[in-house]
């Protein structure tokens, strides 16, 4: 007879024989213990009951002595580990580099174009400046890595292949605007740590918040009052009005990353960006390169574009741009909260639980102040916009208001800088390398031979001239390179000279709204992340063409009745 030996702490069983057993103790109740013995080897299951408290009990009947089945020791012990453990595979890490197709399709745009014949005219190195140049575009539309890694790869490329020195494929990190439109994020940091962004968002919501569009036109009009007086679309919308809407969307719910971006944000953004550019086509003093234009117009034609004369001409397209195109991109891209009859008293609760200005808030509104005050009366104290917003930045490190920590923080503004400065650098020197100035040769030969009325003519020039701005990462650059050839040729074919002037004046501000790169407003907007890359080209070609239709359509018969032509 065999016997099954149990103690108060374990029990232990054994077979060498027996293959496969398995042991099942039911949880203790007050009759004492329950065990149930299966064996796959034995054609009958025996189902123990454990009642007794007794050391030994008698569990089964003799077993026949045969050779076959020799019983060595039978011990039972409980044990919740009586399954075997399983280790898991290892998971595979995901990939960390670069997106493998939209890469080889940047390598390959900047490899055909490498290798296609040079055209007379035009230097090698301008040439393959050229290629490295639209692959780098290709890269920056596709991102198989970050804009920064894409834009800094570009450089690497031109400085490997002897197209640029180092000094310059990294001239334009000495740039004011790519700096303006870092300091730009370090100043909206400090609107939104301090809480006085949340406080101005607040007063805004409770005044036009019980509608998405009428707290969209409140802010475009309002950047549209400052336009004249503060000549840097960078500082105006980045600086100023950039922190003001990122405010705006967190306080009403709408955030990056979390799935709420259009519940405000990504429309917002976009209609301020959009706007940006119309309100600096409008005064001669809202963005920096308009008196370029004004200068390069009196050099080629020997007229002069007053403040007055250019406002003159500028305020009906304008007005009708600045309602028509937020309306548009409302119907087009819209925000999924529109109507928010409870959104001013939550604003006026929010703000009474904040109480008076803290300390923080107070010193980053002096500070907003004197960096706005030099904005505008810096030209005549010599102080320029970049250097202004030093001062400031300064001001709120000083007193910790913004911590330098904060400030490397911005990654944002760091990678917003790196490609921003590589374009630069890189459509500068397509420039140096006389590879514009050739552009501009032949579509004024083409143009010209085509025989069209100067009306026509014009249409085509003014198509080209705007839509090339997709080679360019600055107004100034554009206007530099194109304004006078575009002009001399304008007037050459029958075009009024001074309507021909005004009409590439004001496109140099409108064609800025094409990419996240053509103007110093765009980099900033964009990298608030509400707005995918894709849908930025795509509404920023768009609104153009409504841009272009709205100042030469009715902007055109404005001016006839003004009598610019």
């Amino acid at each position: 007879m065999a016997y099954l030996a149990l103690t108060s702490s374990s029990c232990s069983l054994g077979f060498h024989s027996l293959k496969s057993r398995s042991l099942k103790l039911s949880p203790r109740s007050t009759s004492g213990r329950s065990v149930s013995l299966t064996s796959n080897s034995l054609t009958k299951t025996s189902n123990l009951s454990l009642n007794t408290p007794e050391s030994f009990v008698k569990l089964i009947p003799p077993l026949p002595s045969a050779n076959s089945l020799r019983l060595k020791k039978l011990t039972v012990k409980a044990s919740a580990s009586s399954a075997a453990t399983v280790t898991p595979a290892p998971q595979q890490q995901p990939w960390q580099g670069a997106a493998i197709k939209p890469l080889l399709a940047s390598i390959a745009t900047g490899i055909v174009l490498w290798f296609v014949p040079v055209p007379s005219g035009v230097s090698r190195n301008a040439w393959q400046l050229l290629a490295i140049f639209l692959a780098t575009i290709v890269g920056i539309i596709t991102q198989p890595l970050p804009l920064g890694a894409v834009a800094l790869m570009g450089l690497g490329a031109s400085v490997l292949t002897k197209t640029l020195s180092f000094a310059a494929a990294f001239s334009a990190f000495g740039d004011p605007i790519p700096w303006l439109i870092a300091l730009a994020f370090f100043f909206a940091r400090g609107f939104i740590k301090t809480g006085l962004g949340n406080r101005i968002a607040y007063q805004f919501v409770r005044l036009f918040g019980s509608s998405s569009l009428g707290l969209g036109y409140s802010l475009v009009f309002s950047e549209a009052l400052l336009a004249p007086a503060i000549p840097s679309v960078s500082a105006r919308a980045g600086g100023i009005f950039l922190p003001l809407v990122k405010s705006l969307c967190v306080a009403c719910g709408s955030n990056v990353g979390d799935g709420t971006e259009h519940k405000l944000g990504s429309w917002l953004m976009l209609t301020c960006f959009q706007t940006s550019v119309i309100s600096s086509s409008m005064f001669l003093t809202a963005m920096a390169a308009n008196p370029l234009s004004a200068t390069l117009t009196l050099n080629t034609i020997n007229k002069t574009i007053g403040w007055m004369d250019w406002a003159k001409a500028a305020i009906v397209p304008g007005l009708v741009s600045l309602v028509v195109v937020p309306l548009l991109l409302y119907i087009i891209y819209p925000p999924t909260v529109k109507s928010s009859p409870d959104a001013p008293k939550l604003a006026e609760e929010k703000l009474e639980k904040m109480g008076p200005m803290s300390t923080n808030e107070k010193i980053m509104a002096g500070t907003l102040l004197l960096t706005v005050g030099l904005w505008v009366f810096g030209s005549k104290l010599n102080v320029d916009a970049v250097t202004a917003a030093i001062l400031g930045l300064s001001v709120l490190l000083i007193s910790g208001v913004v911590t330098w920590k904060e400030c490397l923080a911005e990654s944002v503004a760091w990678d917003t800088l790196t490609w921003f400065a590589a374009l630069i650098a890189m459509a500068g020197y397509l420039n140096k390398y006389g590879l514009i100035s050739w552009f501009s040769q032949t579509v004024v030969k083409f143009v010209g031979g085509l025989g069209l009325s100067w009306q026509l003519s014009f249409g085509i020039l003014v198509l080209l001239y705007f839509y090339s701005h997709y080679f360019f990462a600055s107004g100034a650059a554009h206007i530099g390179a194109m304004f006078t050839a575009f002009l001399s040729v304008a007037s050459a074919l029958g075009c009024p000279p001074y309507l021909g002037a005004i009409v590439l004046a004001f496109l140099s501000n409108l064609m800025g709204g094409l990419t996240h790169y053509g103007i110093g407003s765009a980099p900033v907007f964009y990298g608030a992340n509400y707005v995918p890359l894709a849908k930025w080209w795509g509404y920023g070609f768009l609104i153009s063409v409504v841009n272009i239709i709205i100042w030469l359509g009715i902007g055109g018969a404005w001016w006839k009745a003004i009598g610019l032509w």
